[in-house]
């Protein structure tokens, strides 16, 4: 049996972080169905056993230990003429005296009812969500091991873990690290490279990765198996999208995006299935990816329904349709809280919203706790102009009913927050901000426009489709954006045009560029003055609010780690 007939398989699954028993279970239960295709070796994620990532649960020294034990128990139970790489960590027994960390991030391979080898990462990597230096001691030592066939012949296979794959000097112009595990493993004399991943979605990042692994196989000469994690955990989303490669570069096997997947990968053919197909445009990869953050948020941390404050505006629109995509049209609650500056439309386009996506609605207005409110602060604020603090006092009280609600009932609050609103502090600390998750915080606001179009033209791929065209009403789409807290306000009284602040908001955020960089691309000196400075005060407001979901390769969350008091 030689390589080019031997047969692999991926098995990209969801974890659930810190389940030992259910991941070891559903690794079990992959493998059982893959054995049956004559399978010599099986691939899964990067801590496949314990779930990427599982941050401080690692200072757990009980959670080391169970891990060890369910990773036993777990070779026991696998065929034992079949090898299994899995995702775990390991100790370092040279942490004490050596003054190293404790831990490895590891892979362990599975053969024989044991743990027959372990494999350490090499390189750990600290920028943007990732923080490994904080548990992780780097990996030394082969990162290869004999498989032997059941013809009798034997493959050399190295091992790598994530990051170990993507320092490749040649293609970046430059290494982010000073060693290369993948060089350093083929001098080594392999004829196989696998790789298990857990490595976070971004939009446009699948080309990215497909062009380094690809571009890793030619220089090498060596086919390529990459197994990546699915699912989402807090603010993170996998995307899943396993790969495998010939050794010309070419990609012969592809895992299907935002769900779990079995590959099997034989390495002399690519017809014996075509390749998973991939979503039509970055509006409907992204949506899918949104979707499925909602959807494990929700039943990761155990909610079955959610509410949404609804506001007939389009954040909370898309938010909505999220939502009734992801746990169902029947477990979505959408609370309308008018005050006397909403306008008709925005009652009428709520209420046409949650006819098309089929959820339930509730109405409150707020009228009378505004009054409320006006007659316990007038003799404090007497001599006071009415200002942006009566503004924020409705959006509070907003934010109040739907606490109370999620209190109340156990539902899930979404917030409806957009990333360009975020940057600017366009929204009310314990009022809009309020909520458990904050759906569209990494989505600029034309990006929250551009999805809704896209919705409303491919309803029919759906599972909440009507038998109407929109599943967006379109005059939500199409009318001015307003916060509606005072009479006729509109965003653009405060903002600057949204294609203009997104494209600033790009430069500076996601590119790292100067002000006097954006205002060099043409930009207005005194809106790039503004916009920069409105970014830098509303960090306290983002270091209070709820976890967002991270689609971009610079997100508000775990990977954004600005000072909140900042001289620049």
């Amino acid at each position: 049996m030689s390589l080019e007939t031997a047969t692999f398989a991926i098995a990209q699954l969801n974890p659930m972080i810190g389940d030992l028993v259910g991941n070891c279970d559903r690794i079990l239960s992959a493998v059982q169905k893959l054995a049956k295709q004559d399978i010599q070796l099986v691939l899964t994620p990067e801590l496949s056993i314990c779930g990427y990532p599982p941050r401080d649960l690692l200072m757990n020294h009980q959670f080391v230990r169970d891990m060890e034990l369910a990773i036993a128990d777990l070779a026991r139970k696998l065929p034992p003429d079949l090898a299994v790489l899995v995702g775990t960590v390991s100790r370092n027994p040279n942490a004490d005296h050596a003054g190293g960390k404790p831990l490895f991030n590891s892979a362990a391979l599975l053969q024989g009812g044991q743990v027959s080898q372990v494999f350490h990462k090499r390189l750990l990597p600290t920028y943007d969500v990732f923080d490994e230096d904080r548990y992780f001691e780097a990996g030394n030592g082969s990162q290869v091991f004999t498989l032997n066939l059941k013809d009798g012949s034997s493959l050399r296979v190295g091992v790598t873990i994530c990051e170990d794959i993507w320092n490749d000097e040649k293609f970046w112009g430059k290494r982010n690290y000073a060693d290369d595990p993948v060089a350093e493993i083929t001098q080594q004399g392999v004829d196989l490279l696998l790789n298990l991943s857990a490595s976070p979605y971004a939009v446009g990042k699948q080309k990215l990765r497909a062009a380094m692994l690809s571009h890793r196989a030619i220089a090498h000469n060596l086919p390529l198996i990459y197994a990546n994690q699915v699912g989402a955990n807090d603010d993170l989303i996998f995307d899943g999208r396993s790969m495998a490669f010939d050794q010309h570069g070419k990609m012969i096997a592809l895992g299907k995006s935002f769900e779990e997947d079995l590959l099997i990968i034989r390495l002399g053919e690519s017809s014996y299935r075509e390749l998973s197909p991939q979503h039509e445009s970055d509006d409907a990869e992204i949506f899918a990816a949104l979707v499925l953050g909602v959807r494990d948020y929700a039943q990761k941390c155990r909610f079955r329904q959610v509410v949404i404050g609804l506001s007939g505006g389009i954040d909370s629109a898309l938010v909505a349709a999220i939502a009734a995509e992801a746990i169902g049209k029947e477990n979505v609650l959408g609370m309308l809280m008018p005050s006397p500056y909403s306008s008709e439309h925005s009652i009428s386009d709520a209420i046409a919203l949650a006819h098309n996506l089929g959820i339930s609605t509730q109405m409150i207005p707020i009228q009378p706790m505004m009054a409320a409110f006006d007659h316990s602060l007038a003799e404090l604020f007497v001599g006071q102009a009415s200002d942006v603090t009566e503004e924020n006092l409705q959006s509070r009280i907003r934010g109040s009913l739907l606490m109370a609600i999620s209190n109340k009932f156990g539902h899930l609050l979404l917030s409806t927050g957009n990333k360009s609103e975020l940057s600017v502090g366009y929204c009310t600390l314990y009022g809009d901000m309020n909520g458990g998750l904050a759906a569209i915080a990494d989505v600029p606001k034309t990006r929250v426009f551009s999805i809704c179009e896209w919705l409303n033209r491919t309803n029919s791929k759906l599972s909440i489709k009507q038998e109407i065209y929109e599943v967006i009403p379109v005059n939500i789409i199409t009318k001015p954006p307003s916060a509606e807290l005072k009479p006729d306000q509109l965003d653009q009284d405060s903002l600057p045009p949204y294609d203009i602040l997104d494209d600033i908001l790009q430069k500076l955020i996601n590119q790292h560029l100067s002000s006097a960089e954006i205002i060099a691309t043409g930009h207005d000196q005194a809106i790039v003055a503004r916009v920069v400075h409105l970014v830098k005060i509303a960090e306290f407001k983002r270091r209070q609010a709820a976890p967002g979901l991270k689609i971009t390769d610079r997100a508000f969350g775990s990977g954004w780690r600005m000072p909140i008091a900042n001289f620049r």
